[in-house]
């Protein structure tokens, strides 16, 4: 039985360059994940690939990150021509990496986005997040469904649960629902349990979910 691969919820986008054993190559995007996922491993393909922080994707690939979310599509439903161009270009390239970072370089996030992002990354509330940012709550929204994809509460939810990550088996369940910002430990196993699938002491001990195939690549239109 191949081991399993454990996706984290992420909502950053991530743009793969890929070839395969056949020396076919593509460029690929994977959007932000709402979900932990876990699927069997595939056998390997060479690649490369850039991370486009949350706030990015749609400066850079000129869809709203709503339209990215938990799904995989080619670079070339989006840019038609010029993906298949990159590819051609990324597969003879000494240094791939480099030239796909290039081809996505763009602006920064917004500056509202980011202050916002910052704050709820930690246990900031929406109110609390929207005033460090400068802009009414329902701005906010507008901001992180168009260039993030998530609404701020599930963005918050996937940062808490990924900081519950990071400390899991470091101290007791209670403090680390404490250092994660929920109101107790039976609030933070049922946001675990709905984002990863398992309770916190399930998964830290290995017993996740059965693997499944993995999402299929999907036409930008569906």
């Amino acid at each position: 039985m191949p081991p399993t691969v454990i996706q984290k919820p992420d909502t950053s986008t991530v743009v793969v360059f890929r070839t395969t054993a056949d020396g076919d190559s593509d460029v690929l995007v994977s959007g932000p994940r709402t979900r932990g996922s876990y699927h069997p491993a595939r056998p390997t393909t060479a690649c490369v690939q850039v991370r486009l922080p949350p706030g990015r994707a749609n400066a850079v690939l000129g869809v709203p990150a709503s339209a990215l979310v938990d799904r995989a599509i080619r670079l070339s439903d989006l840019w038609g021509a010029a993906a298949h161009r990159l590819a051609d270009e990324l597969a003879h390239a000494p240094d791939p990496e480099v030239l796909l970072a290039e081809a996505l370089s763009g602006p920064d996030s917004d500056p509202a986005l980011t202050a916002a992002m910052t704050a709820l990354s930690t246990t900031a509330r929406l109110p609390e997040a929207a005033t460090r940012a400068g802009v009414s709550e329902r701005y906010l929204r507008t901001l992180f469904a168009r260039d993030v994809g998530v609404s701020p509460k599930h963005f918050a939810r996937i940062a808490r649960v990924q900081r519950v990550l990071s400390l899991a088996g470091r101290d007791s369940w209670a403090a680390v629902a404490t250092r994660t910002g929920y109101f107790d430990q039976p609030h933070m196993i049922a946001d675990f349990r709905a984002i990863m699938g398992v309770s916190p002491a399930a998964y830290l001990t290995g017993r996740i979910p059965p693997a499944t195939p993995c999402r299929s690549l999907q036409p930008a239109s569906a």
